[in-house]
């Protein structure tokens, strides 16, 4: 929003085209995210005060139920702040930037349906492991196929080596979006 409000200004005013460097941008998204993440100071104390907490399971080892207690959904204000700063500092006319932000999202609302069931109805478990490699595989693979049919630039289909540009690898359109599902559910 506020690129293409400092792009109409820079019709006028030509110390706004500063906004167009990503780098200005990048800083001034990070110093947004920081202040929205300390503008909510208490909210630790708060979930410890709701009883948001981590419910542990007893099969697991005797340290690990150190972490009764623990508040959890915390992701929930890293989320907040990947959105806000997104839609004020970047470029939203970028489908990749759209493409990062749903996937972002997405991964987000399979974690907190996760934390969700383990507070509402106190199961360590929460979601079973079978129904998040689900969705986040949905989440991948649709990300995946966007990208791979999508793309206007010669050779997306194509995986380069870092430093030696001149290399690439002919992946085929298959091949890249194994690969892309692959590093987009890497953590798995």
């Amino acid at each position: 929003m506020l690129l293409a409000l400092a792009q109409w200004l820079a019709q006028d005013v030509r110390f706004f085209n500063v906004f167009n460097y990503i780098t200005l941008r990048t800083v001034l998204a990070a110093m947004t995210a920081l202040l929205i993440c300390f503008s909510r100071p208490g909210s630790h104390p708060l979930a410890c005060r709701q009883k948001i907490s981590q419910a542990v399971r007893n099969d697991g080892r005797q340290t690990h139920l150190v972490k009764s207690g623990t508040p959890t959904m915390g992701g929930v204000l890293i989320l907040i702040a990947i959105g806000i700063t997104t839609l004020l500092w970047g470029d939203l006319t970028n489908k990749y930037v759209w493409t990062v932000l749903v996937v972002t999202l997405g991964y987000g609302i399979v974690g907190w349906y996760d934390d969700w069931k383990k507070v509402v109805y106190r199961d360590p478990n929460g979601l079973a492991s079978r129904w998040k490699f689900f969705w986040q595989s949905v989440l991948g693979i649709g990300a995946a196929l966007f990208i791979a049919f999508s793309a206007k630039m010669p050779g997306p289909d194509r995986a380069g080596r870092p430093l030696l540009q001149v290399m690439a690898h002919p992946l085929g359109i298959d091949g890249f979006i194994v690969l892309t599902y692959f590093v987009i559910n890497g953590h798995q």
